[in-house]
């Protein structure tokens, strides 16, 4: 009887912990832009590649305009802020902050991955 008790208790603790680390924990993974909602203001992360081959622009609202690449190779084009981290051209993939707004993510915040 009493080993009942510490084996049940043990054994939703491991299924707790598999599905927190499966499907809650922070990953690296690219992010996928089809499963954002194309106009919905609700800001979000997703992690993308910047495609360095097309560059970096500036708009005419002082902010920048550059485009990346999520896990399904899926081209979108940035408005981000007007002020990007150092290193850009270099990372590795980028933390986007934002939302989708139709066919372009505006984004709020960036973050570099290395």
């Amino acid at each position: 009887m009493d080993m009942q008790k510490i084996i049940l208790p043990g054994l939703v603790l491991i299924i707790i912990a598999f599905v927190y680390f499966s499907y809650f924990s922070p990953s690296d993974e690219l992010g996928d832009f089809s499963k954002l909602s194309r106009n919905s203001t609700a800001s979000v992360q997703i992690i993308v590649k910047l495609v360095s081959e097309k560059g970096i622009t500036r708009d005419n609202e002082g902010g920048t305009q550059f485009y990346v690449t999520d896990k399904k190779n899926h081209e979108v084009r940035v408005s981000g802020p007007g002020k990007l981290p150092p290193g850009m051209d270099e990372a590795v993939s980028l933390v986007l902050t934002g939302h989708m707004s139709g066919e372009s993510f505006h984004a709020h915040g960036l973050e570099l991955r290395n």
